[in-house]
């Protein structure tokens, strides 16, 4: 008889049943959203975005669950957001993508009118890109109010990677000896080498000087050590202590981890380095609607004018695909010798 009767042990979180721990309340709906993406390993950004997404969708339908609603509803919200709110079609697609992926991955809900709600069509745009004494006043100006920024906007014209890419940067990634700089779970989850720049090599080496300082202040503090991929942390206990996984762009001050909550200290804020570019194009009386992300493009367009190879500027910059490479070669029209016929005419 003693088997067949059920032990109940409640606190604020769990109810043990047969010496089996469970939930005694099932964890809501966003929270169930954050597990599923965690589980899947998605970033943080996109979770933060899909969260979001789905948050705002069940807020303007009234706080109804999303089982309770169906095409109508979800039509009605992106329609919603394009007629009202006039989003961009990648806006679009995001937040379509978000409520997919609510009643597929999270709720299980497979149902035809998932596969029928109209997509918007995606735009075409030509990347912007600045001319190299555009880029060289750019950098000339971070360097002067800080040389960190300074150092990290050319670290992302030189080698063309992205801006979380160049701010995840560990230490043990460099490899002066070759010359190279060994990106880790970059866009897609993929891994690719890049090739350092001779001429930042005493730069970085004095970065490397700065982070140590503050690793071994944050080691003599007794701080939790950085952030880790994956389980790694479980796997090597020490490894996010260590001077090797430490970040390459610290950021001066500690912060909480998004998701554990710990006091840490994290790479460089993408944030502060985005506001700290545009003031440097204000400077510079450039008017082009540039980003960090536009040195990425500069690199890029300016490798194809020199003569580089498309499939080596493809491989660098880690397409999967060359078409999407192939969009530089547009901009390369404007600077490819042709003449206008008016100009003739008004010699």
């Amino acid at each position: 008889m003693a088997d067949k009767v059920l032990r109940h042990y409640t606190d604020n979180k769990y109810s043990i049943t047969e010496g089996t721990v469970m939930p005694s309340h099932p964890p809501k709906l966003l929270d169930q959203v954050r597990e599923s993406l965690r589980y899947k390993h998605y970033s943080l950004a996109t979770e933060k975005l899909y969260v979001y997404w789905v948050r705002f969708f069940i807020r303007w339908s009234g706080l109804r669950h999303p089982r309770d609603m169906a095409a109508p509803e979800v039509e009605a919200f992106l329609s919603m957001l394009t007629t009202e709110r006039q989003v961009s079609s990648s806006t679009h697609r995001q937040a379509l993508s978000a409520i997919l992926y609510l009643y597929k991955e999270v709720l299980k809900i497979e149902l035809p009118w998932l596969q029928e709600i109209g997509r918007p069509k995606e735009q075409q745009r030509l990347p912007t890109v600045l001319t190299k004494s555009e880029v060289q006043q750019t950098l000339n100006l971070l360097d002067a109010v800080n040389p960190v920024f300074g150092l990290f906007a050319k670290l992302l014209y030189g080698t063309g990677m992205r801006i979380m890419e160049a701010a995840r940067l560990r230490i043990k990634d460099l490899d002066f000896e070759h010359s190279a700089i060994l990106i880790r779970d970059g866009k897609g989850g993929k891994d690719r080498v890049m090739l350092l720049p001779h001429s930042l090599c005493n730069d970085l080496q004095a970065q490397l000087a700065r982070s140590k300082v503050l690793w071994q202040n944050d080691r003599d503090q007794n701080l939790p050590g950085v952030d880790l991929p994956c389980a790694l942390a479980k796997k090597y206990p020490r490894a996010d202590q260590s001077l090797a996984w430490f970040w390459v762009f610290p950021q001066q001050t500690l912060a909480h981890d998004p998701r554990t909550k710990l006091m840490r200290r994290h790479h460089l804020y993408p944030q502060t380095f985005r506001r700290a570019f545009a003031l440097a194009l204000q400077r510079a009386a450039i008017h082009k609607p540039a980003s960090p992300h536009t040195l990425r493009h500069s690199f890029a367009t300016h490798l194809l004018h020199s003569g580089c190879d498309i499939r080596t500027v493809q491989d660098l910059l880690g397409h999967a695909d060359v078409s999407t490479t192939m969009v530089y070669t547009h901009v390369l029209k404007i600077t490819g010798g042709v003449k206008s016929l008016l100009d003739s005419l008004l010699k």
